[in-house]
């Protein structure tokens, strides 16, 4: 196919996967209900009705079959790594969202998964782009490949508590990496960022907007969703490595600190609320309501709300990121990940502050009733 006929299919791909699990989900929402395959009420759950977690199901059929349609697999050799590694993550997530799976037996899968498509598949981050002069040999590359597909898998399953949020923020990211990559000419990541973004628009009507047939991602959609999210952005640092970066229309000098500035929302957010558990003595992997969205209920804001304010912070961070993108490796990733932590903490500050305007004015209030009684 021509270069021409390849972007038109782009769109098309989208929309066709978008009808794909705008289509399916109705029907997945009949068998969820027929079965009672629900969310597990819990301390944590912030929603007051039964709501399926099966979402994962359609984004997944529609990505898939959209994928293998547009898709060259003759020259894309890594593919067949790459699908094999979904299906097994695609497992762990339903088993877990119909029955209840131990956090190790998730990782071990997720490990496995990122194995084949690290080891086989040859994915992997050969490329520091001068991160205090570190150049990994070809066993700390895989290793660190490894770790990172990992954190960002567990990042987006980890921001999956309210409605939309891991939706928003995975279209954000996918669209940011996938504009570079069309603007140098190279289709293929935009045609799978199109068949995923496609599917993550049509759930987001019934997640966000449908009040009878609402239904979650679950561990499903966001493991898959992480995991994809991961691969795009491996691939985004690695094509702008030094062997690569003179073939490139738009060059970029610090790839992996632009890709942490595009994936600001999962990678602070996990960091914060891992850092928080450990400093209270708990297991890192111990579900609280520690989360920056759990902040922002708080103070008042619905669930729409604090995700399209999280969204317009991710597109902030997202424009910082590709406007400096040739600050140098080691300053732009200080001052991103400087930001994001201060930016990140804003909520919990309010909340602190508005308590303790509260309690004096609770204090008052007292003494005020102490004094009228004498």
């Amino acid at each position: 196919m021509n270069e021409l006929t390849i972007q038109l299919l782009i769109p098309f791909a989208s929309f066709l996967s978008f009808l794909v699990v705008f289509l399916s989900i109705p029907t997945i929402l009949r068998v969820a209900r027929m079965k009672n395959l629900f969310a597990e009420q819990n301390r944590r759950t912030l929603h007051r009705v039964q709501v399926p977690t099966l979402g994962g199901i359609a984004i997944f059929i529609g990505f898939i079959f959209t994928y293998s349609l547009f898709v060259d697999w003759f020259e894309f050799p890594h593919i067949p790594f790459l699908t094999t590694s979904l299906i097994i993550i695609f497992s762990i997530g339903i088993k877990d969202d119909i029955l209840a799976t131990a956090p190790m037996v998730k990782l071990g899968g997720q490990l496995l998964a990122a194995m084949i498509i690290v080891g086989l598949g040859q994915l992997q981050i050969t490329d520091f782009h001068g991160f205090f002069g570190i150049t990994p040999d070809p066993f700390w590359s895989v290793v660190f490949t490894i770790v990172t597909i990992l954190f960002l898998v567990n990042g987006f399953n980890l921001i999956d508590g309210i409605d939309g949020l891991a939706a928003i923020t995975g279209i954000i990211s996918l669209l940011s990496f996938s504009v570079w990559f069309f603007i140098n000419g190279e289709y293929h990541i935009p045609v799978l960022v199109s068949t995923l973004v496609g599917g993550l628009f049509a759930f987001s009507y019934y997640n966000i907007f449908s009040s009878r047939q609402k239904i979650f991602m679950g561990d499903t959609g966001s493991l898959i969703l992480g995991f994809l999210v991961a691969v795009v952005a491996i691939h985004f640092s690695e094509f702008n490595s030094v062997v690569n970066r003179p073939n490139l229309d738009f060059q970029m000098n610090s790839a992996p600190a632009v890709a942490l500035a595009v994936l600001i929302v999962p990678i602070i957010d996990t960091v914060r609320v891992f850092f928080l558990r450990v400093s209270q003595g708990n297991s890192p992997f111990t579900a609280d309501k520690n989360h920056i969205h759990h902040r922002m209920l708080a103070l008042g804001f619905s669930h729409l709300q604090v995700s399209l304010i999280i969204g317009a912070v991710n597109i902030a961070f997202v424009i910082l990121g590709f406007s400096l993108r040739n600050l140098g490796m080691l300053r732009l990733t200080f001052l991103v990940f400087g930001l994001g932590l201060v930016v990140a903490y804003i909520p919990s500050w309010v909340l602190y502050y508005k308590k303790r305007h509260l309690i004096r004015r609770l204090k008052r209030m007292k003494n005020k009733g102490r004094m009228m009684i004498f």
